[in-house]
């Protein structure tokens, strides 16, 4: 349901809507394939083990299922949604049981792959106001106490998660966009949020790079140690009283007024209630097949620097940032002064099937240039390690958090479209409450019980998303 317009789609969400068009274009020509095509083209169930730098602080994996159980709520993916819901399900409904069953490890999917930043706001209202300006500033004091919210309970469980609040920042490359940023902190100003327009020697002095133009400055933005998060998320949820099983793979799922969940060693588990914690997995289990365009996206990281050598490179200020291109790059900062970037041109591969090497070398090479463009002296620099991992984005990049199925007892959250550090665990703590029969308060945000925008089956989301690009 789209309640409200935005004013601008920039950058990658640009691409998207262009996919959007293409894909109904395709559509019209093909749509009896494109009612087939589930059966065709079956998703394979394919998880790779998480090679990232955050994987290094991966937590300790529980043990497997190995007996059938029945429980009040089964969580299906062990990453921030999946975590943080099951935290606050037994916060809020503390005479419930709620298990938690992840493929692998947690922290093994785009929670533990990430670009670190925490950003305000949903993708589709950075920086771009809706038709009722009021409701954008809820959301943005929403999920800017939810940062602060995700630093106490760091403190609560005892685990250092490396968040920095010190601000995050969009740099512009643009004069149009300058002019776009300038109308968009005048607003926003004038509504109580606290955004800085900065010119091109402010975000140099502060990043480093004198390739911008001018930045767009969110002070209550951030940064953390992704897989240390989930470490939090995980301790805060066993705390509570969750349980959590690992190298538990859910192979299929059968509704219900009670859901009958079977695992690949055979166990069974019943459950009241379902939460789909599996961001762009989800189709593979069979749910949410047409609302999320699953994107791969590409990091890596340099080698520790010193404090000199980072002065010397002139990134003075610890502040992440991103740029706002098509080809979205984002970069930041570890604890150990390390310099990761990730992003570049967006990719969709038929299927969701993995990625080659040679795809994979591809885009590397496309993110050790931009990172000389950006930083001249780097130029000589080779990566330590890369990586890649799916995002789901949705074609307009709003997300969608809310309650589905017959007997209205399935539960999810999805289409976080790169604002997902912060908003999934916000997201958890929706679902907790809709599951409790609670969710009225929730229901003023338009991303609660959202319907996304349609999306295709293959072969036509390919051909959508490949003229997208083509056409950016």
């Amino acid at each position: 349901m789209r309640v409200d317009s935005k004013q601008r789609i920039p950058g990658r969400r640009n691409f998207l809507k262009k996919s959007a068009l293409a894909g109904g274009a395709a559509m019209l020509g093909a749509a009896g394939l494109n009612q087939i095509s589930p059966w065709i083209w079956h998703q394979p169930l394919e998880l790779q083990s998480n090679g990232s730098f955050w994987a290094r602080s991966q937590p300790p994996w529980n043990p497997k299922l190995t007996e059938d159980l029945t429980v009040d709520v089964a969580v299906i993916g062990g990453g921030f949604t999946g975590l943080s819901c099951a935290y606050f399900l037994r916060c809020v409904s503390p005479q419930k049981s709620v298990v938690v069953l992840e493929a692998r490890g947690c922290g093994n999917g785009a929670s533990g792959r990430n670009g670190a930043m925490v950003l305000t706001m949903t993708a589709d209202r950075y920086m771009n106001f809706s038709s009722d300006p009021s409701l954008d500033k809820r959301i943005y004091d929403l999920t800017a106490e939810n940062i602060r919210f995700l630093a106490k309970l760091s403190t609560a469980t005892g685990i250092d998660c490396e968040l920095e609040t010190h601000g995050a920042l969009q740099v512009l490359d643009s004069n149009d966009d300058i002019g776009a940023a300038k109308a968009y902190v005048q607003r926003a100003r004038s509504l109580g949020m606290p955004v800085e327009l900065w010119d091109a020697p402010r975000v140099a002095d502060a990043v480093g790079t004198s390739v911008y133009r001018g930045g767009f400055y969110d002070p209550n933005g951030g940064q953390v140690h992704p897989m240390k998060l989930v470490h939090v998320l995980k301790a805060a949820a066993q705390n509570a009283g969750a349980r959590i099983y690992e190298s538990t793979t859910v192979e299929s799922v059968e509704q219900g007024r009670e859901h009958l969940l079977r695992t690949d060693d055979g166990h069974r588990v019943r459950a009241k209630s379902l939460v789909l914690a599996t961001n762009a997995y989800t189709p593979r289990l069979g749910f949410l097949r047409n609302s999320v365009l699953p994107l791969r996206e590409y990091v890596a990281v340099t080698r520790p620097f010193s404090e000199q050598e980072l002065m010397e490179i002139g990134w003075r200020q610890r502040v992440p940032y991103n740029d706002s291109r098509t080809e979205v790059f984002y970069l930041g900062l570890t604890q150990d002064r390390r310099i990761h970037i990730g992003g570049g041109t967006p990719r969709y591969s038929f299927n969701n099937r993995p990625s080659d090497s040679e795809v994979a070398h591809s885009h590397v090479s496309q993110l050790q240039r931009e990172l000389s463009r950006l930083y001249p002296k780097l130029s000589g620099v080779a990566f330590e390690q890369d990586w890649d991992g799916f995002i789901d984005w949705s074609l307009d990049a709003s997300p969608d958090v809310g309650c589905a199925g017959r007997h209205s007892n399935i539960f999810y959250g999805i289409g976080y479209s790169g604002h997902g550090v912060n908003l999934s665990s916000l997201f958890g703590r929706i679902i907790a409450d809709l599951e409790a029969g609670r969710g009225e308060p929730w229901r003023q945000y338009p991303f609660v019980n959202n319907l996304l925008y349609y999306v295709p089956n293959e072969p036509m989301r390919w051909i959508a998303a490949q003229a997208g690009i083509a056409l950016s």
